[in-house]
């Protein structure tokens, strides 16, 4: 009696043993830990909008009216002078550009001037700056590379303004015998370029424009017809050259908004 109730205590907890053993299925491995779920991250914050910067004198719309509408000589602009593309006389003033030419009038230098920089303003050397501003600045030819007529290399000697021949030896003179003058009539030939005024038909019309605008006449610039390409032009030039002009000391005539 005592031996069976011996071999019943022992065979309780035995029977319990293997029973759990099935149940795990013979896999006695500890079961994976369960994780933690992952914090949701912060969302970044958002960044600051980019400030815009305020215009300076080489950033923002460029505006030329000012310059188109200054005074190159009394009751004369620069529009006047460009539109239409002629050249006037007033010979009741001094003669000399823009009043005609004379030989030694840097006309680019003044045309140039003209369209770019503010005539009412100084440069940061606290000159006054002028139709000449350019001509000043020592960066032209100083003078002819043979003598004229006259014997000067510079223009001061007075007329004729006439070099002596290039090419080593030079070549002989002639008695110009060989001519062969065109005696057509005017209506015999074209246009191929306009120079009324020295660079307007070179700088301040567009290449899609130079066709039309040296097949047209001083008529047509005075109905308006080249205002916009003009306006255009020069506010492309303006929008290039304004940080140039500024670094030099210079004023320019347009402004920015």
């Amino acid at each position: 009696m005592n031996m069976t109730k011996r071999a019943l205590a022992l065979a309780t907890p035995l029977a319990l043993a293997v029973s759990l053993t099935a149940c795990d299925d013979n896999n006695s491995a500890a079961p994976p830990p369960t994780s933690a779920p992952a914090p949701t991250p912060a969302p970044p914050p958002a960044p600051a909008p980019t400030p815009t910067p305020t215009p300076t004198g080489m950033t923002g719309t460029v505006d030329v009216s000012r310059c188109l509408q200054q005074e190159v000589a009394p009751g004369v602009t620069v529009a006047n002078l460009v539109v239409p593309d002629t050249l006037t006389l007033d010979f009741s003033a001094p003669a000399g550009f823009p009043n005609g030419r004379l030989v030694s009038d840097p006309v680019a230098n003044v045309t140039e001037a003209v369209i770019l920089l503010d005539l009412t303003a100084t440069t940061t050397s606290g000159a006054q700056q002028t139709a000449l501003s350019f001509q000043q600045v020592p960066v032209d030819v100083p003078a002819n590379d043979v003598a004229y007529a006259n014997g000067s290399t510079t223009m001061s000697g007075g007329y004729p303004w006439l070099g002596a021949a290039q090419g080593t030896p030079p070549r002989a003179l002639s008695t110009g015998t060989r001519f062969n003058f065109r005696s057509q009539p005017e209506t015999s030939y074209v246009r191929v370029d306009r120079m009324g005024m020295p660079a307007v038909a070179t700088a301040l019309i567009g290449t899609n424009q130079k066709l039309p605008y040296n097949d047209a006449n001083p008529a047509i610039d005075a109905q308006g017809r080249f205002v916009g390409e003009l306006t255009s032009e020069l506010t492309k030039i303006h929008a290039g050259l304004r940080d140039d002009l500024i670094s030099s000391g210079f004023k320019p005539c347009s402004t920015v908004s």
